[in-house]
């Protein structure tokens, strides 16, 4: 056991657990994969195979946010499909065995899309390609799923989806606002007068980017697992891409808040849009509505972040560095804005 997995107070309710799921203890091991700024993550050897512990952080943003029990049910939903996802093994919905409800995940052992990449997939055009392809064909994989016939009728409320998204933030951000945002009520005025028709619904992710999927190899790279599913929900699939892409910094623009990838040898925007809109059959002539979107989203969850770093309730530097990042968000949502005004 590391000294930093200390965060599961009661290690035998944990152990006692896995035996009833995985048999009895042969051998036990856990450590801290991740931890402060996102959901809790553990490595955990037993019996000599690997899994992966996913909790809720000890302090969350906003209790909407980091609904492990959601994504248990999604995983499960998924379970059958094509869509690339770590395998649920178990779930615990009972708080008494480490204080939260909890998942236990197959262990990936591939690579997450920022840096450091591995050593063949760093300096190889091509292989940055792939990861850019990859992520946009997982996207589509996912856009396309038929969200009801595995059991997610009541997953979300696709009616007027993209109608509530400037009152569900606004509104969201009101319960720790600290400070005023410049451009904030302008982006999402803009928002509200420009709301494009949802031309169908689809299971989405809500946070889709490099950091949250899985590759595997180095040529040909290959995406093999969406991971961090807490906000998924059932909406605009074009809303994910319009995340995806947010943050996407093309050949000789400045740098994004995506700051955790090199972007060099990165295909356009303009081509992953269309390799979208290939697979998917959506029309894309709204996207920069759904960028200007994702950055007011994006600005507003990450403000909850900043309000608790100035609550000193973090000393996470990520959650420091928003009083200037977040601003920033709105600032190039309002620039998305003006690519359709």
């Amino acid at each position: 056991m590391s000294a930093n997995s200390t965060a599961l107070a009661d290690l035998s309710r944990l152990q006692a657990w896995l035996s009833s799921q995985l048999g009895p203890q042969r051998s036990f091991h856990i450590s801290t994969v991740q931890g402060g700024a996102s959901n809790l993550i553990y490595r955990i050897d037993y019996n000599g195979a690997a899994y992966a512990l996913r909790r809720p952080p000890a302090v969350a943003n906003d209790a909407s946010s980091n609904n492990i029990l959601r994504e248990m049910r999604l995983l499960k939903a998924i379970g059958a499909t094509s869509i690339p996802h770590t395998r649920l093994v178990a779930g615990c919905e009972d708080s008494e065995v480490i204080g939260v409800p909890f998942a236990l995940l197959e262990w990936h052992s591939g690579f997450t899309g920022k840096n450091p990449l591995p050593a063949d997939v760093a300096p190889n055009p091509e292989a940055h390609r792939q990861l850019a392809h990859e992520l946009i064909d997982a996207l589509a994989e996912l856009a396309n799923a038929d969200w009801k016939a595995i059991g997610l009728e009541d997953f979300g409320k696709p009616e007027r989806f993209l109608e509530r998204q400037v009152s569900r933030w606004s509104s969201q951000l009101e319960r720790y606002k600290v400070r005023e945002i410049p451009g904030l009520e302008a982006l999402g005025r803009w928002l509200a007068e420009h709301t494009p028709h949802m031309q169908r619904s689809a299971l989405i992710h809500g946070d889709y980017q490099f950091i949250n999927v899985m590759y595997e190899g180095s040529a040909p790279v290959r995406l093999t697992a969406i991971v961090d599913w807490e906000m998924a929900t059932i909406g605009d699939p074009l809303l994910d891409l319009g995340w995806a892409l947010a943050g996407w910094q093309d050949p000789g623009e400045d740098a994004t808040f995506a700051d955790y990838i090199d972007w060099q040898w990165m295909p356009a925007r303009t081509e992953l849009a269309a390799r979208y809109a290939k697979k998917t059959g959506l029309g894309l002539d709204h996207l920069p509505y759904y960028m200007a979107l994702a950055m007011y989203k994006l600005a507003i969850i990450m403000e909850g972040a900043y309000a608790r770093y100035k609550a000193g309730k973090s000393d996470h530097p990520v959650h420091a560095r928003m009083e200037i990042d977040v601003p920033k968000m709105i600032q190039r949502g309002l620039r998305f804005a003006a690519q359709l005004s």
